[in-house]
């Protein structure tokens, strides 16, 4: 496991704070993209290869593993992130919570496996459990290392373990695939995954902790990730619900058709946006232990995130049916209508996300476990008189779930961190309206061109609407589009700067 030598972590010094949140979100995100792009090769090919039942039996698997991992303690190694000083000691005994935690639950998975499989009556989840029990004996290796890099805002070595990572993962899935292996191509794969992942970290972090497993004195260790805990409880009765109840009411091929759906829709959201919070919160956390005020960047890395995820969700929506036929082919054209619908919800929920690190890095977790405990009750709730409609049934309780939760999440903490709506609301404003534009140009268009083939459907659409969106801006609110080249571009920012830089890292 890691450190030549374990030290308590100096607290970062304030010059050049705007450029290392940038370099870490440089390295943090775009390793992200790389990795997702190596990912969505081997997805791709994947997809044609294997059937629309293998990917719900995986999606049954899913279920469990998600309901399972708010235990895995991950929120224990968060809380050395925002602790003002950690000891070797307190490493030891996060490190310890870690293999105690991790442990247990890899056991416990593997005594639910025949109850699982005898609820979803398919006998082969079990099986499938077993062996995917494993990727919990490699999270102490994973979140550990992990913490500590986010502590110092480095996440360079963390790209490159990702990328590693995402190559082996989806190599695996792609030969297994190829070779005939169906539903355990999408279970191997994610092994092997955390397992380079593990490896790739415990190496370049260079630590070696020795695990601590007396316990005294990490009281607020455990209430800080105590809370995140709940949190992560909560978020996995939100996110796991539809799948939990369609499960024993729709066909493999149905759950497949629509857990596939929710996965291409939530590839921006589950992929690109936690890298973003996993750099914010660290730099949120050093803001406020300056006395900082967080108002001016959280307005700013909102309009950020929507600014990307709003434009792609919506040209998503519009181009849902070629783009389904290019990727995947006429065996998954079911698809097309549910990820359509699907893609309308995802800028509310990408809005959501990205609001937890402000009031975590300011230590009121509550306002998270408080969202979460909101989003546990919309969210099921909504699935349970949806479901009635099969798989579309799903995709309406989502328009009505996920904008709910958006509006009790901004309620609770725009007044703790001093958000003026107004102020947020004139940031969104041109975004809406270039969205709208695009929209309207995109939909009529299509008209134009649906007798062609989908690839040169997608050929021209996608073009044309990044054109619209872009012009939009550009010649009506053009400093948004300055201000977002701003925060990236390399170069020497004074502290008048720092606003600006630091947006995109939150």
């Amino acid at each position: 496991m890691c450190v030549t030598e374990v030290s308590p972590s100096p607290a970062p010094d304030d010059s050049g704070f705007a450029t290392r949140v940038r370099s870490a979100l440089a390295w943090r995100w775009g390793s992200q993209v790389l990795a997702q792009a190596i990912t969505w090769a081997s997805t791709i090919a994947v997809f044609r290869l294997l059937e629309p039942s293998d990917y719900g039996l995986f999606a049954m698997t899913q279920a469990v593993l998600a309901a399972l991992a708010f235990l895995n303690g991950y929120s224990f190694a968060t809380s050395l992130i925002q602790a003002d000083d950690v000891s070797e000691r307190r490493i030891g005994q996060v490190f310890g919570m870690l293999i105690v935690a991790n442990t247990g639950i890899a056991l416990a998975q593997v005594a639910l496996a025949p109850s699982v499989a005898a609820y979803y009556s398919e006998p082969q989840v079990a099986e499938m459990l077993r062996i995917q029990a494993v990727i919990f004996l490699t999270t102490p290796f994973i979140a550990l290392p992990s913490a500590l890099l986010a502590r110092r805002i480095e996440f360079r070595s963390q790209g490159l373990v990702n990328l590693l990572s995402a190559l082996v993962g989806a190599s695996v899935a792609l030969i297994l695939a190829f070779k005939g292996f169906g539903v355990w191509a999408l279970v191997y794969a994610p092994i092997a995954m955390a397992g380079a992942r593990a490896l790739g970290l415990t190496i370049s972090a260079r630590m070696l902790v020795k695990p601590i497993f007396n316990f005294r004195g990490a009281g607020d260790i455990v209430t800080f990730g105590g809370a995140l805990t709940l949190c992560q409880l909560f978020w996995i009765l939100q996110s796991q619900s539809d799948i939990f109840i369609a499960g024993r009411t729709f066909s493999t091929h149905d759950l497949g058709i629509y857990s596939e759906s929710l996965f291409l829709a939530l590839v921006l959201t589950g992929r690109f946006l936690p890298p973003v919070n996993e750099v914010a919160f660290p730099a949120y956390a050093e803001l406020h232990k300056k006395e900082r005020p967080l108002a001016p960047y959280f307005i700013k890395t909102v309009r950020t995130v929507m600014l990307v995820t709003a434009p792609l969700y919506i040209g998503l929506s519009l181009t849902a049916g070629p783009a389904i036929l290019t990727i995947g082919g006429e065996k998954w054209a079911e698809m097309v209508p549910i990820i359509a619908g699907l893609a309308l919800a995802m800028p509310f929920f990408a809005m959501q996300i990205v609001c937890s690190p402000a009031t975590n890095a300011i230590g009121r977790p509550g306002i998270y476990l408080t969202t979460s405990i909101a989003g546990a009750m919309i969210f099921p709730l909504a699935f349970y008189f949806g479901i009635a409609g099969g798989p579309m049934g799903l995709v309406h309780a989502w328009w009505i779930a996920a904008p709910a939760l958006l509006c009790v999440t901004l309620a609770l903490t725009l007044p703790v961190i001093d958000v003026d709506p107004r102020d947020l609301l004139a940031e969104l404003g041109p975004i809406a309206l270039g969205c709208a534009s695009m929209a309207a140009v995109v939909y009529w268009a299509s008209v134009w061109v649906a007798d062609m083939a989908p690839p040169l459907q997608l050929l021209l659409l996608v073009p044309l609407g990044g054109i619209v969106y872009g012009s939009v801006l550009w010649f009506v609110w053009p400093r948004i589009l300055r201000e977002s080249w701003a925060m990236l571009r390399p170069g020497k920012h004074d502290e008048a700067q720092s606003a600006t830089a630091l947006a995109p890292a939150e």
